[in-house]
C-alpha cells in the first residue's frame, strides 16, 4: 500500500485525507468519539492526468474537498445544521475573492505606491514584478503569523502536524499506531505550504512578462488570468521536488516550504494522531477494496 499517494488537510478537531481513489475526514466530537465521513471518487477525467493542466484542476478539487471537510467538521464539533451545496459554493467563491484581494490586489497596489517613491519600480517591468512578488510573500507570511495567534488555529496546526506525521509513517511502511507515528517529522515535502511558496516564486517570473506600462486594472486582471498557468507549473515542480528531495536541487526547492511549515504545524498529541490515523485508514480502504475485487 506504500505506493498509494496520500495527501491531507487539517480541519476543526480533525484531519482530511485524500488518495487517488477517494477522500475521508475524521473528526473528534465533544464527547470524545471519532466521527468519520468518506467518499469514493468517480472515474478521474483525462484532464486530471495532463501535466501542467492537471495542477489547476487538482488545486480546485482540493479547495472544494477542503471546504466540504471543514463544513463536516464544524457540524460535528459545533452541531451546526447541514449546509447545502450552494452555501458551500458561495463559501468557496468568497474565499477566492478574499484570497485574490489579499494576495493579488493588495500587493499590486502597494507596489504601485512604491513606484511613486522609486521611479525604477514604475518604469522597469522586472523590478516592478519582483517588488510585487516580495510584498506578496511578506503579506502571506504576515497573514499566517497573525492567524497562528488564534487559539483554535493552534489546534488546527497541531492536527496539521498529525496529518504529516501519519503520512510520513505510512510512506515509511510503519504500522499505523500513535506510538509509532509520534517519532516522525511533522514536516512533509508535498505540503500545501510548500506549494504556496513555489507559486509565489513562479508568479514573480511569470508576472515579469507583464509590461509595467499597463494600467492597474490590466495588471490585476492579467494576474488572475495567469493563475491557472502558475498553479499548473508549480504543481509539477512540487511533484518533482518530492522525487528530488535527496539531491541538492530538490533540497533548495523544498527548503522555504519546510521552514515555513514550522509555523503552520505544531507537535500533536496522541489523541490527534489517532484521529489522523482513522482518516488515513478510511481513505486507504478504497484501494484495499479495489485490490480485493481485482484479485
Amino acid at each position: 500500500m506504500k505506493d498509494v499517494t496520500v495527501g491531507g488537510q487539517a480541519v476543526i478537531e480533525g484531519v482530511m485525507m485524500k488518495s487517488p481513489k477517494g477522500w475521508a475526514v475524521a473528526v473528534r466530537n465533544p464527547d470524545g468519539e471519532i466521527i468519520i465521513k468518506s467518499e469514493k471518487f468517480k472515474k478521474q477525467s483525462v484532464i486530471s492526468k495532463i501535466p501542467v493542466i492537471r495542477g489547476f484542476f487538482i488545486l480546485f478539487e482540493t479547495l472544494w474537498l477542503g471546504m466540504k471537510a471543514i463544513d463536516f467538521s464544524s457540524k460535528v464539533v459545533f452541531k451546526e445544521e447541514k449546509s447545502s451545496p450552494w452555501s458551500l459554493a458561495l463559501s468557496l467563491f468568497l474565499a477566492l475573492i478574499i484570497g485574490i484581494s489579499l494576495f493579488i490586489i493588495l500587493p499590486l497596489y502597494m507596489t504601485r505606491l512604491t513606484g511613486y517613491l522609486m521611479e525604477i519600480v514604475s518604469t522597469n517591468s522586472f523590478i516592478f514584478n519582483f517588488v510585487d512578488g516580495i510584498i506578496r510573500i511578506f503579506v502571506f507570511i504576515g497573514y499566517v503569523v497573525i492567524i497562528s495567534m488564534w487559539s483554535q488555529m493552534k489546534r488546527i496546526f497541531a492536527y496539521h502536524g498529525a496529518e504529516h506525521k501519519t503520512i510520513n509513517a505510512f510512506e515509511s511502511g510503519e504500522q499505523l499506531l500513535a506510538e509509532n507515528i509520534q517519532k516522525y517529522s511533522r514536516l512533509h515535502v508535498r505540503c500545501g505550504t510548500s506549494f504556496i511558496f513555489i507559486v509565489l516564486i513562479i508568479s514573480i517570473l511569470v508576472f515579469s512578462m507583464i509590461p509595467s506600462s499597463w494600467n492597474f486594472l490590466l495588471k490585476a486582471a492579467s494576474r488572475i488570468v495567469l493563475l491557472p498557468v502558475i498553479a499548473g507549473v508549480s504543481y509539477e515542480i512540487l511533484k518533482l521536488s518530492a522525487k528530488w528531495q535527496n539531491n541538492f536541487l530538490g533540497r533548495i526547492i523544498i527548503f522555504p516550504g519546510l521552514g515555513f511549515q514550522k509555523i503552520t504545524t505544531k507537535e500533536p498529541d496522541s489523541s490527534q494522531i489517532e484521529v489522523a490515523c482513522e482518516a488515513l485508514k478510511a481513505v486507504l480502504s478504497f484501494s484495499e477494496k479495489e485490490k480485493e475485487s481485482n484479485a
